[in-house]
């Protein structure tokens, strides 16, 4: 079965860093571009950063110059570096990724289980 599973949520003081990931399971072959969202209580999702298959990167301005993304091509892994937290970055945080597959149809779009983050002040 293809999926993304997230990792890396927790609580951390205002001011502290947490990394994300978000890892491509085995029928997943590569990992094209992929967007992380987050979305807080009585909130819409937020687009906040994106990477594209050659790495380019991407990010809202709010979380520019405090978040970092990268990826590691032998895992299919891609990482959310969250440096200089603050409380209104609490939410749960999402990766959806536009990836090719082992198996028909080849190509397709998916969203991780999202992951808990809480900044305490």
């Amino acid at each position: 079965q293809a999926q993304l599973v997230e990792s890396g949520g927790g609580l951390v003081q205002a001011g502290g860093s947490l990394r994300l990931s978000c890892a491509a399971s085995e029928r997943i072959v590569s990992i094209n571009a992929m967007d992380w969202y987050r979305q807080a209580p009585g909130k819409q999702r937020e687009l906040i950063a994106t990477i594209t298959g050659v790495s380019t990167t991407n990010y809202a301005d709010s979380v520019k110059g405090r978040f970092t993304l990268s990826r590691d091509n032998a895992k299919n892994t891609v990482y959310l570096q969250m440096n200089s937290l603050k409380p209104e970055d609490t939410a749960v945080y999402y990766c959806r990724a536009d990836v090719a597959l082992t198996t028909p149809p080849w190509r397709s779009d998916y969203w991780g289980q999202g992951a808990q983050v809480t900044v305490s002040s």
